[in-house]
Order: C-alpha cells, then structure tokens, then sequence
C-alpha cells in the first residue's frame, strides 16, 4: 500500500535527539516493513552507544528547569500533546497499522487509548502529595516530600507501539523526570511521530528523546550502566526484563518491569455462556493472540466444556485474515516470519502430544505471517501452549472439575499478569480472585485496561503499576525532612 496521510510531516526516519532530527553517528539504518506484506516501509536510522549517552546528558539537563516548573505547567504542556494527538487519529493510526499490521480500527483505538495517558497524567501530576508526621519531640516536624526520580530510561515493545509509550512518558514528563526511549525496532514510526507532535506540543528540547536502533545491545547498554539514568522502565519478555535487571543492580536503579504472561480465563458450569465465550473470543484473539494479558489458557469447567468449545469455534471461523487497510479484516498478521514459526511449533508440540486442532492449525494460505485462528483440544499442562506464553492466535482449552483445581492449574506458572474468571456465584468470585496469583483479575469481563487502573504484575511478569494514582509513585522519590530547633 502507498503511505498516505494527510500530514506527511508525521513520518520521520531520523532519530529525536535534544530536540533536533538526526542521523546515526555512524550512519547505520535499517528497514521497517510491513508484516502483511513484507513490503518496506521505510528506512529508519540506526544509533548507538554515543547518541544515547548524548541523549542521556540532554535529558540531564532538561530536565533542572522542567522539574522547577509549577506542576500545572506541566500539565498544560501534557494537555495541549494528547490534544494534538487526537487530531492526528488517524495519520497515527496509518502509521501504525504499516508497520505493526493491527487492523486499522485496532489502530484508531490504540491512539485513543495512549492520548488517554496523557490526559489522565496531566491531571494526577498536580496531585503530588507530602505528609507532615507527627514527631515525638515538641520541637521538631517531620516533613516528607517527593521529588522526581531523575532521567527515566524507557524501552518498549512493537505490540502496542503508540499506548506503551504514552504510558510511560506521560508520568515520567507530569512529575518533571526525562526521559529517553529505545522503540522496537520492528515499529519506530509510531515512537518517532509521537516525538513529532510532543515538539509542536511544546516539550522542551532533552525532555524526550527517541531512538530507534537495530543495535538493541548498544543502547540498552548505555541505557543500564549510565550513571545519570535513575529509572529504567521495559515492557517485553521475562528474559530481556530480568537481564535488564541485573544490569541495573550494578548502578542500583530503579526499575520497572511489564514482562510477559499466561493469562488464564477460568470459566465456571455456572457462567453466562454467551458472555464467556464473548470476553474470551476479544481477549485471545485481539491483535492476533500479540498481547501481554491475552487469554493464553481457557480453563472449562467440565459440565459446559464441550458447549464451549463448539459456540467459541462457530464464532472464530467468522474471523476474516487480512490486510489492516482492508475493511473486511477482523485480524491481522503476527509481527514476523519468526514469530509465526515459535507460534506454530507450540501447536505442533501439542499435536504430536495427543491434542486436537478443532479449527486453524497453521500458517494461513494468504503467505507472509498470516496464520490461522487457531483452537485445540485435548491439551494438557505438559505441553508448551500450557507452560509458554503463545503469542499468537491459539487457543487451547483445557478441562478441570473443581474450583480448586482451576486455582491450580491458573497457578501452575511462573507469570502472574492477569487473569479472567467467568461464574455467577458470588463467593466463588471472591475465593478465586484471591487465591490466583496474579496483579489483575478480571470478573465476567477480559477488556479490563483503561488509564485509571494499576496496570501491572507478580511473579516474574514483573514490578511495579502504569497508569491509574499508583503509577507516579515509580517516577517519585520519598524524602523524608526533620525539622529541628522549633
């Protein structure tokens, strides 16, 4: 497809470094293509080590006036970028759909909900509060404030290339932090034009950088020794996250980790089918299975397994593959030829192990990274698609008796990001919120992200919450004053 959109200046190649379009010191590039196709995008430039140690001192810089400003100039500043964020909609979401493959009215949505974060931030940056504590000594008051962290390094993922990074920036920028972002490499374009409108928006040169590379090593590096950095916050795998983590102990910064997941949806004989089968059909399959809290296990009580599994297959076979510019398409490709290889090796895995492929079960005959909706049966918790995090458009359903034994087998995982629970009674809600160990429970309902809730998990899908009130405590510093000699 030819880019079009109605504000060409939205597409940038270079990198944002201090406020200025640059190209890498050592002019490496690399290609951005479209995953439905295989067709290039475009040709974005390469950084490294030396262009983010200059980012990083920009941002050092930057931000002794920014964090000095009265809080609600910042939030003017936050509200006049998701303002013109909402009128770039569309051009955004063109960009987005190019280079992730998302259908474009995933696309539109995801603009949505990233402007979401800045707009909910703008507002909660003026609501910084402190404490007086009461002392034991007559003479004294104890006074406790905070202060942000200092430069903010941020590294995000290609799934979500718009929203990940709103949620990021946007509490970092509201309590006067910088900070500098490596996008993935497979989806700059969105990172870049973002940094494009936050320049028209009026957020000062250094304050945010963007830096596109294909020299992940280089960056995130830099990013993890560079004493100035105080922060380091990653959205991505669990391995990547934890050694992100052990790079940063040698500087002892401060992190937080969005790693990965297997969420599991726990549906009861006493749930309503229809709305079961509706939360599971958005939370497995939106962005083709590519999602951090995706259903990656559908748990059927035994009494409704077999009902399940026969209305949920009716309603995936009216899923249309395809092309995101394409009205008709329902899903997407899967990012890369890679991906789509790990997706169906877990299926294969599961099939030589005794599973049942009950619709889809490979590579769509479209080519390129299309592969089919997929549902198995037959699936138990030694195979792959139990134990790993899918990623793709797979749904194996498993079978359990008890309530106990869902708790079980939701709990048989090293990840704790969400989870979904379908049932009608009352105390089973409650037994089984709270005996699953995961940071996100959703009750009769799987599209539980919004700006206003603590996004974030346990286990080793990570530390740390974005977005709601809690998510400027990890771009804060609590410092305690006892003031003497009254």
């Amino acid at each position: 497809m030819k880019l079009e959109l109605q504000d060409s200046s939205l597409l940038k190649t270079q990198a944002f470094i201090n406020g200025e379009w640059v190209d890498g010191d050592e002019g490496n590039s690399f290609a951005v293509s479209n995953p439905a196709n295989g067709e290039q995008v475009a040709v974005v430039a390469s950084v490294g080590q030396a262009e983010t140690r200059r980012a990083i001192d920009a941002a050092q810089v930057a931000m002794q006036s920014w964090k000095a400003l009265p809080a609600a100039q910042r939030s003017a500043v936050l509200e006049q970028w998701h303002a013109l964020i909402l009128q770039n909609q569309q051009d955004l979401a063109t960009l987005m759909t190019l280079e992730q493959g998302k259908p474009l009215f995933e696309s539109v949505g995801e603009v949505a909900y990233g402007a979401s974060y800045l707009k909910w931030f703008a507002e909660e940056g003026k609501r910084v509060y402190g404490d007086v504590i009461p002392t034991p000594q007559t003479n004294r008051r104890g006074i406790v404030i905070k202060q942000p962290v200092g430069v903010v390094a941020a590294i995000t993922p290609w799934n979500f290339p718009n929203a990940m990074i709103a949620r990021k920036v946007a509490p970092a920028l509201a309590v006067g932090c910088a900070i500098v972002l490596k996008p993935a490499a497979e989806t700059p374009l969105s990172a870049l034009a973002l940094a494009e409108l936050a320049k028209r928006a009026g957020v000062p040169d250094g304050l945010f950088s963007v830096l596109p590379s294909a020299d992940a090593r280089a960056v995130g590096g830099e990013m993890t020794s560079n004493p100035l950095v105080k922060k380091v916050t990653f959205t991505g795998s669990t391995p990547v996250g934890k050694l992100l983590m052990k790079q940063c102990a040698e500087t002892v910064k401060r992190t937080s980790m969005e790693l990965g997941g297997n969420a599991p949806v726990i549906i009861f004989d006493d749930a309503d089918l229809d709305a079961a089968i509706e939360g599971a059909l958005v939370s497995k399959y939106r962005n083709s299975g590519q999602t951090c809290i995706c259903a990656n296990r559908l748990l059927v009580q035994e009494g409704i397994y077999d009902a399940f599994v026969e209305k949920f297959a009716t309603a995936v076979n009216q899923f249309q593959l395809g092309e995101g510019f394409d009205k008709n398409t329902t899903h997407g490709p899967v990012i890369t030829g890679k991906a789509l290889t790990d997706i169906h090796a877990k299926v294969e895995n599961a099939v030589a192990e005794g599973a049942t492929v009950v619709t889809g079960g490979k590579p769509s005959d479209l080519g390129g990274n299309f592969y089919e909706p997929t549902i198995l049966t037959g699936v138990n918790s030694d195979m792959r698609v139990f134990r790993e995090e899918i990623f793709g458009p797979v749904a194996p359903v498993f079978k359990f008796s008890t309530e106990e034994e869902a708790i079980s087998m939701a709990n048989d995982t090293e990840f704790g990001l969400a989870a979904y629970v379908y049932t009608q009674n009352l105390g089973r809600v409650w037994r089984v919120s709270e005996g699953i160990e995961y940071g996100m429970v959703g009750v009769n309902e799987t599209a539980i992200s919004s700006e206003v809730i603590p996004f974030g998990g346990v286990k080793e899908s990570g530390q740390g919450r974005e977005g709601s009130k809690y998510g400027l405590d990890d771009y804060l510093e609590t410092k305690y004053i006892c003031m003497g000699g009254l």
